[in-house]
């Protein structure tokens, strides 16, 4: 039996445009929690070591890298990335737990 281990969305942002990224933020939120997802860094201070470096940085835990991946398919994540769009430069990648 093979357990399900933990994954993490980790972006890095940089916003371009304040009021349209609030919109992006408040329908992601609502698409992360309906997915199992939980915030654990979300924009706090941060040391940049190596490569290009973004203002906004957020790492949210999710029960697995399926839920983490269903959660950006919803129809909620993608109507908040219409928002996310045009007002902010970003990567995102999910990466499954140890």
């Amino acid at each position: 039996m093979s357990e399900t281990k933990p994954a993490y969305w980790i972006a890095h942002v940089t916003v371009t445009d304040e009021a349209a990224y609030a919109r992006y933020a408040a329908l992601a939120t609502e698409a992360i929690a309906a997915h199992g997802g939980e915030f654990l860094a979300r924009g706090g201070r941060f040391v940049q070591l190596e490569g290009r470096e973004r203002p906004r940085n957020v790492v949210a835990r999710f029960p697995s890298l399926e839920a983490a991946e269903a959660c950006y398919r919803s129809d909620t994540y993608q109507e908040a990335l219409s928002h996310a769009r045009g007002a902010s430069e970003r990567e995102l990648m999910i990466v499954e737990g140890a």
